[in-house]
């Protein structure tokens, strides 16, 4: 993990972090509300990220009143703003950056090209705001001032319950795990009263005049079913930004973490003027899956918060034990994970770890390995191995570890005991699988 850094803008102090050291200089302007480390624990935007470092040096920061950015009194302005953006540069010595601003980050992105070209190499807007407001001179804004009260007026309640996820990314829903990600980045980011004056200033906010100002390299990205910023905002954009490029991207995902293939491919082209495509690693991998049992009926007897409260705990627990035995975590779907390791003796005792680590809170996981050759890509696993790892699972039991026969003979000699559970046909997988139960400590 990149080290989090601070620059002086002003009287406050602005936090900011650095990734990677390629030769073009990135800054990204992010939307609403945001906190450098919260953020970096969610492993699709760690992996956006690292995915632009590919190719830039890339610089994210948190606004001024957000995040780890000093708090101050009510909201600033796009003009005062601008300068923490000058500063970050100035921090980190780049006199030149491609700026990217995404959501309500695109108006001050724009505000700073226009106003400062000597320093902007070229503008990325990605999901970006032109207007907020909706009324009948502009149809397409997030709400009417009617709407926007009302949602104001509910703030205090609905703050730091992770609502909206699937809006952001209706790719991945609502899933629990997302809700409880996105609630603690919005308790951590700022205030109820803070994020109102913050959001009061952005309703108020009109670049139309600003876009037409703009004369650095433009390339505009939205995708078309965007819920939370219309796309008429980029298309008015594209009209209004001389020499703009505008790729129209489908489905409707606000936020491009979660499919991020078709915007890391338009940036990387548009600053280099090449469009590569990367190849996976294919490396020999024991791959873990885990999953509860039972969750649904013990989430419908505890009620919604206490299971999320609980589910937290379990997760927090996973990832203690994960980084105990030099697991890496790949995904989690639901309340389960997958994780690989380089070895798969340290794979068992990790999912003996964490069927201990669950029974102190009362919920019972089943376990499956395999060890075979996967293909690594941007933290991302697939290959027939990771199939067969998600099918072993499923043969096991609340409690216990199955394996496979390639994960028991590599481990001979290790002390490690095993039960044989027979030969088993795996669901869309040629052949008979051995299995094996791992006999309890």
């Amino acid at each position: 993990m990149s080290e989090v850094r601070f620059a002086r803008s002003g009287d406050i102090d602005v936090a900011y972090r650095v990734v990677g050291d390629g030769p073009i200089d990135l800054v990204s302007v992010e939307g609403s509300y945001t906190h450098l480390e919260i953020l970096w624990e969610l492993p699709a935007y760690r992996s956006y990220y690292e995915r632009l470092a590919e190719f830039a040096r890339v610089i994210v920061f948190d606004k001024r009143g957000m995040g780890m950015s000093d708090r101050v009194p009510g909201a600033t302005s796009l003009e005062v703003r601008m300068d923490d953006i000058r500063a970050v540069l100035n921090a980190v010595g780049s006199e030149r950056a491609a700026i990217m601003g995404e959501s309500e980050g695109g108006p001050l992105a724009m505000l700073f090209a226009a106003a400062h070209p000597e320093r902007t190499v070229a503008l990325i807007l990605q999901g970006s705001e032109v207007r907020e407001r909706r009324d009948d001179e502009w149809p397409w804004g997030d709400s009417t001032q009617e709407q926007f009260d009302a949602a104001v007026a509910q703030l205090p309640e609905r703050w730091g319950q992770g609502n909206g996820m699937q809006h952001y990314a209706p790719s991945i829903g609502d899933a629990p795990w997302a809700r409880t990600w996105l609630a603690r980045l919005q308790r951590y980011s700022c205030t109820p009263a803070s994020w109102e004056a913050f959001a009061r200033m952005a309703f108020d906010i009109d670049v139309r005049l600003v876009a037409g100002a703009i004369n650095v390299p433009t390339l505009i990205l939205h995708a078309v079913d965007d819920t939370v910023c219309h796309v008429e905002n980029a298309r008015c954009l594209a009209r209004t930004v001389r020499g703009a490029k505008y790729v129209e991207l489908p489905g409707g995902d606000h936020l491009a973490w979660f499919e991020p293939e078709q915007v890391i491919g338009e940036i990387r082209e548009f600053l280099t003027g090449r469009r590569e495509t990367r190849t996976p690693d294919r490396v020999l991998a024991t791959v873990l899956f885990t999953d509860l049992v039972g969750s649904t009926t013990i989430a419908a007897e505890k009620g919604d918060r206490k299971w999320r409260d609980l589910l937290a705990q379990h997760y927090a627990a996973v990832r203690r034990e994960l980084d105990r035995f030099d697991g890496s975590e790949v995904d989690t779907s639901g309340d389960g994970f997958l994780a690989t390791f380089d070895g798969p003796a340290r794979a068992i005792r990790c999912a003996q770890a964490l069927v201990e680590s669950a029974r102190a809170l009362d919920l019972e996981v089943r376990a499956g390995l395999h060890t075979g050759e996967v293909e690594m890509l941007d933290g991302k696993v697939a290959g027939i191995a990771v199939h067969i790892g998600a099918r072993v699972m499923g043969r096991a039991g609340a409690g216990q570890v199955f394996v496979s026969g390639t994960v028991k003979d590599l481990v001979a000699g290790s002390g490690i005991a095993f039960e044989d559970r027979g030969v088993a046909e795996l669901k869309g997988l040629p052949g008979e699988w051995r299995l094996f139960a791992v006999a309890p400590s």
